[in-house]
Order: structure tokens, then sequence, then C-alpha cells
């Protein structure tokens, strides 16, 4: 079996800087390795992700349950996986995601005020792509800890994914679902062993290459086995 390493956050919380920068540093290693990004926005696997996000199903993110908002990204995963990853995985492959199931434990999971029924969906959500549609356990998930009030700040300017225009979607817009996503996300960091990276120290966010080179540490021991 192969290893798989996943960079997770919430929106704005570096995710796609650190996916860059570790591929840079896994080729300079001499390091071979493939990548992945969720929602695969390439494929027509991620339709029903971008009519989500672009508000067709409604226009907040409350508006879908969690329990098919889900689906539809598991659904890309899994074409994704099986198309592209799943021979080179088994072959014992590295594999570096920018989001996975971990992203729909953080802004789904953060949709559910109750704490039993957010642990009867995690439970749900578990079974349901990891043992149905049998998609590969992350080896290690690393969560960037970015604070909502810096995150929200970085994202003012930024472009949307799969637009590539300044218009948000239903996540990155609505301000309640970002700070719900992250308190969702903080209390998951215990239940499933991911690793932490705290982006900000002192108040002040640290460096992309601070906090690179504590992710590719970690990346390391599991690399080095």
């Amino acid at each position: 079996m192969g290893k798989l390493f996943v960079i997770d956050g919430t929106d704005g919380s570096g995710k796609q800087t650190q996916f860059k920068k570790l591929q840079e540093r896994l080729t300079k290693e001499g390091i071979n390795y493939k990548t992945v990004s969720f929602p695969n926005y390439d494929s027509p696997s991620s339709s029903l992700v971008k009519m989500y996000l672009s508000g067709e199903f409604g226009e907040n993110a409350k508006d879908v349950s969690p329990y098919i908002a889900s689906t539809f990204y598991a659904a890309d995963r899994y074409a994704t996986f099986k198309k592209d990853l799943e021979q080179y995985y088994n072959e014992g492959g590295i594999i570096l995601a920018d989001r996975y199931t971990t992203a729909n434990m953080v802004h789904q999971a953060g949709k559910i005020a109750d704490k039993q029924e957010r642990e009867k969906f995690l439970d749900w959500l578990w079974d349901y792509e990891f043992n149905l549609y049998g998609l590969p356990i992350p080896t290690k998930s690393f969560f960037l800890n970015m604070p909502p009030d810096y995150a929200m700040k970085l994202m003012e300017n930024r472009e949307n994914k799969f637009t590539h225009q300044q218009a948000k979607d239903i996540h990155e817009r609505d301000k309640n679902h970002i700070i719900d996503a992250y308190n969702a996300a903080c209390d998951l960091v215990d239940k499933y062993n991911w690793y932490e990276v705290k982006c900000v120290k002192n108040n002040k966010i640290r460096t992309i290459e601070d906090i690179h080179e504590e992710i590719y540490a970690e990346i390391k021991k599991y690399i080095e086995e």
C-alpha cells in the first residue's frame, strides 16, 4: 500500500500554498509522488460539487443537508481515485492531496450544532467513504489552524477556484459557515489524530517557510520508514 498525505484546513488557511511548497520540496529531494486536489474541478465528476458551491441547490451552505452535500464530494473522490490513482497507490506510491474526506468532516459537520447528531454524521461519513467506496485512509492529515479572523482577511481578494472570478462560493462568502467549520475542525483534531499546524503565533501569521518546514519534517518521518 502507498502513503497518502492530506493538507486541509478552513477556507483561507493557506492549503494551496503549502501544497505547492511540498511539491517543490519532494521534487528537489528526488522523491517520486503524485498529487490530487479535491474537488477535482478538471473532471466531470465534480459537476454536482460545482452546482452546490455556486448556490444552485441553495444560497446558503446550511440549505443543503450535510449528508447530501457529502455524497457529491465522495463521488468525485471515488471517480478520481479509481481513474487516476488507485494502481499507483496500491503499488506503494506517495500521494499528496489538497483536501480530502477531512474537508467534508470540517465543512459539513460544521453545519450540525447538536454534538450527538454531529457524531452520527461523522460515523456515517467514515463508513461511506472508507468502507463503502473503499477510499484510502490518510497516512497523515495536516490541519492548518488559521483562526477565522485571519483567514477572512487573507481571502478578501482571492479568486474563486473554479470560476476564477472574485465572487465567492457559498462556503467562502458565509462568515458564520467559516466560523462553524473552524470550530468543528478544532474538535476533530484529537478525534482523528490530525497533525495540527498552528499558523498564528503571538498574534502574527507564521511565515510560509516556517509552516512548510514543520509539515515536511513530519512527512519525512513516514517517507523514511
